[in-house]
Formats: structure tokens, C-alpha cells, sequence
């Protein structure tokens, strides 16, 4: 019913804008005024974070719409909420970059495997990576919003930097200082050589410091879990004070980021991932009915790692050996992140295009790989691109505004990127398997057949 009134109500506003069909003003008003009414109850009854948010996001619109000087009060709510995001990205990107290296970085004892792995894991995140900024770049979703004078005003003055400059930036001078002033580049270079150097330690001496920073991840995705709650009073002061200041501009805008990120993931799959699973022989039917289920699942819970146990036994029983399936899906789940990377390339240059930013190919190439750095090992907690987004868009000088904004849709986009996340990682077994000469093709191919 909601999804329906929804989609209605969608349609004719979409049908009034273009002036294709005529009516009073007021009508328009009446048909969303009901479609709130229905969301009210339906988040009633649903009592979840995730619908909470979006109502907050209905109601913030309204609110801004048509009752500018209260909605202009509200920034103070995100503003809050962004302080508190703040707080988490330098001990998240430390705590899950350091365990996701010193628990898989002993290549030796891996052998083969491991360095096939990691050089699949990022070619094909790299393509994504170029995916996304192409389709941003052919779509233009964030042109055509016009920031107010005073919302420019906010953000920080900023020099001309040459390549070298960002170059030297990428390394820690101090890292406390880095993690003051929120620059993740230098945080994750610290925790690549922090975590590289870890792994050379004998077991007895890296276990403490291993536990410490499992235990430390583990308080950060709980830390951001509480940190949500906040959530909707956050999106709804952010979206009441944007349309406020920008009207229907930003939320035209957003939709447009939606198509463009649902388009692309089918563009990656359909060109990317299918080719791969062709090219290394995988029976892709049966592959599909394989992933079926762990990938419904990923989608429903916007987290990968939900979909872990099952997708490792689906695997298995389409003939990858379990030595590959255990080293290959957890560690794809930090370093092969394709739906992730993808969305992080397309909703950072979207925030570059609603501040006005022309951004080089170059600047923008730079801004991805910085995304697919510190997007590694966070495939376990839903949402948690929302903090890597806003600690890229501090190191680039990008305001916070449209990020919030992003958030009030950000559950419909989790869920898709979530999803070709899953699927990547699977895919990656059955091609690592391949590879190393030791897929069984009789189980490839005999028709898969989920639990009962």
C-alpha cells in the first residue's frame, strides 16, 4: 500500500512538473499530504530504523516546502549527527584495514591463491571503480542544484594543489594530527604498514594486538549502530533545511542518482561480471540458482556478511573446494567490494556536482581510489559507506550537505550495492577455483537444489 500510494503520488507529481497534466496546486498538496498520512501508520506499525528514516525525510521535505523558516532552524540536527559520524572514521578505517591485512597477509602459506586473489580482487574493483565514474560523469544527477551563496560561504577556503602535493598529503606526517583533522588517506597508509608489519610478528606477539583491533572494529560497527538511531532526527533537520534553501531541485537530483547507481550495477553485472563467469567457464545458470538465496538475503539485510554461511555452503555444493571458499569469500569481503566501490565513486562525484566542483578526470580517479581504500573490510555493517563517504568528502573539501541527503535514500541503494557485492564475491570463488585447476565441473554442472 505504501509502496503504491508511493509511486502514485510519484507519477502524478512527475506528470504536473511537465506541465502534461493541469490541476490545481492544492490537489498536488492533498495527494502528499495522504501518501504521509500512510507512511505515518505504516512506520508505526513497522518500528524500524530504516523506515523511520524515511519518513523523517517525507516529513523534512514538507516541512522545508512549505514552512521555510522553521525547516531553516533545523541544520543544527545534521550537524550534530555529522559530528558524531566524524568521530568514527579514524579508528574504523584503523581497526578493520589492520585486521583485514594481518589476518590474510601471510602470501607464503597461501601460495598461489593468495596473490591470484588479490590481483582479481582489484582489477575488478578498479573496473567498477571506472564504471561509476563514467556513468556519473554521462548522467550529471548532482548539475543543475544551486547552492545558495551563504551554504558556500561554509565551506573551507582551500589552495590550488599540484600532483605532488597530493602525492606527499597521502603520507602520515603525524597520525595524530591526520586523524584531527579527518584525512584518510595518511590513516590508511598508517594502517596498511601497521597491519603489514603486524603479520611479520611471531603468533604469541600479534595475537594481543590482533584481538585488540577485532575488539576495536567490533565497538566502532556497534558505536555506529547507536550513532544511527540518531539518524532520523539528523536526515530530517539535513533534508528540511536543503529544501528550505533548494527546493525540489536536490530531490530531483537524488532520483536521478538512484537510476543512475541501479542502471550501472546492471551494466557491471551484465558486462563485467557475466563475461568473467563465460571466459573461466562457469555454468552460469546454475550459478545463479546457487547465489539466488544468499544474494535475497544480502538484499533484505543490506549486509554481506549476513549472507556468509550460506553463500560458503551454496558454493561448495556447486563443486568449489572448501580450502578456496574459506579464504577466498572472507577475504573478497574485505578487498572485493564491487557494488560498494561503485556507489562510493558515483555518490562522491555527485556531491562534487552539487557543490559546483569541476573535477578533473585525474582529481576524480584520485577521489575513487581513496574510496576503494578505505571501503575495504566494512561489507559486514549496513551503512557503514555513509562514514567512508564523509571521511573521503572531509580530505577532498566536499560539503556534508548532500550526504545527508543521500542518506534518506541511502537504504533503497544498500540494498543493490550489498547485493552485487555478494554476487562478486561468490563469482571470485568459482574463478579462483578455476584457476587453480580445481573446480569440479561434474558438481558445476548438475543442476544445484537449495535446503529444504
Amino acid at each position: 500500500m505504501t509502496l503504491i500510494s508511493f509511486v502514485l503520488a510519484s507519477i502524478v507529481s512527475i506528470l504536473y512538473v511537465n506541465e502534461i497534466i493541469v490541476f490545481p496546486k492544492i490537489v498536488l498538496e492533498i495527494i502528499w499530504l495522504c501518501f504521509t498520512v500512510i507512511f505515518i501508520i505504516y512506520s508505526f506499525f513497522k518500528k524500524s530504523l530504516t523506515s523511520w528514516i524515511i519518513l523523517s525525510m517525507i516529513l523534512g521535505v514538507q516541512l522545508g516546502l512549505y514552512f521555510p523558516e522553521i525547516g531553516d532552524k533545523l541544520n543544527f540536527l545534521s550537524k550534530i549527527f555529522l559530528r558524531l559520524i566524524k568521530t568514527i572514521i579514524a579508528p574504523i578505517l584503523f581497526s578493520t584495514l589492520v585486521v583485514g591485512i594481518a589476518s590474510h597477509s601471510n602470501m607464503k602459506q597461501l601460495g598461489r591463491m593468495g596473490w591470484k586473489s588479490l590481483l582479481y580482487f582489484e582489477v575488478v574493483t578498479t573496473l567498477a571503480l571506472l564504471l561509476g565514474l563514467l556513468a556519473i560523469n554521462i548522467s550529471q544527477a548532482g548539475v543543475g542544484v544551486v547552492i545558495p551563496p551563504n551554504l558556500h560561504e561554509e565551506l573551507p577556503d582551500t589552495s590550488v594543489l599540484t600532483w605532488k602535493d597530493h602525492i606527499i598529503n597521502i603520507f602520515p606526517e603525524n597520525i595524530i594530527k591526520s586523524m584531527y583533522h579527518g584525512d584518510v588517506l595518511p590513516i590508511v597508509v598508517f594502517s596498511i604498514i601497521f597491519g603489514i608489519a603486524m603479520a611479520h610478528l611471531s603468533i604469541e606477539k600479534k595475537e594481543p594486538m590482533l584481538r585488540f583491533t577485532e575488539s576495536l572494529a567490533e565497538t566502532m560497527f556497534r558505536f555506529t549502530n547507536i550513532i544511527m538511531r540518531f539518524a532520523p532526527l539528523g536526515v530530517g533537520g539535513a533534508i528540511a533545511y536543503t529544501s528550505a534553501h533548494m527546493g525540489v531541485e536536490m530531490l530531483v537530483s537524488l532520483l536521478k542518482l538512484l537510476v543512475t547507481l541501479y542502471i550501472t550495477l546492471i551494466v557491471f553485472v551484465v558486462c563485467i561480471l557475466l563475461p568473467i563467469a563465460l571466459f573461466f567457464r562457469i555454468n552460469v545458470r546454475n550459478f545463479i540458482r546457487a547465489i539466488s538465496e544468499p544474494v535475497s538475503i544480502a538484499f533484505a539485510t543490506t549486509s554481506s556478511e549476513s549472507a556468509l554461511p550460506l553463500a560458503m555452503e551454496n558454493m561448495e555444493k556447486i563443486g568449489v573446494p572448501r580450502k578456496i571458499v574459506s579464504f577466498v569469500l572472507p577475504t573478497g569481503y574485505t578487498f572485493n567490494l564491487d557494488g560498494t566501490t561503485l556507489y562510493l565513486s558515483l555518490a562522491s562525484i555527485f556531491v562534487a556536482q552539487v557543490a559546483g566542483k569541476d573535477l578533473s578526470f585525474g582529481e576524480q580517479f584520485l577521489i575513487g581510489i581513496t574510496l576503494m581504500l578505505t571501503s575495504k573490510g566494512v561489507a559486514g555493517v549496513p551503512r557503514a559507506s555513509l562514514v567512508i563517504l564523509m571521511g573521503v568528502a572531509t580530505s577532498f573539501d566536499l560539503p556534508m550537505l548532500p550526504i545527508m541527503a543521500i542518506l534518506g535514500i541511502d537504504e533503497l541503494m544498500d540494498m543493490a550495492r550489498t547485493s552485487v557485492n555478494v554476487t562478486g564475491n561468490c563469482l571470485a570463488s568459482a574463478v579462483i577455483a578455476r584457476w587453480e585447476g580445481e573446480l569440479d565441473d561434474e558438481k558445476m554442472n548438475t543442476p544445484f537444489v537449495a535446503r529444504a
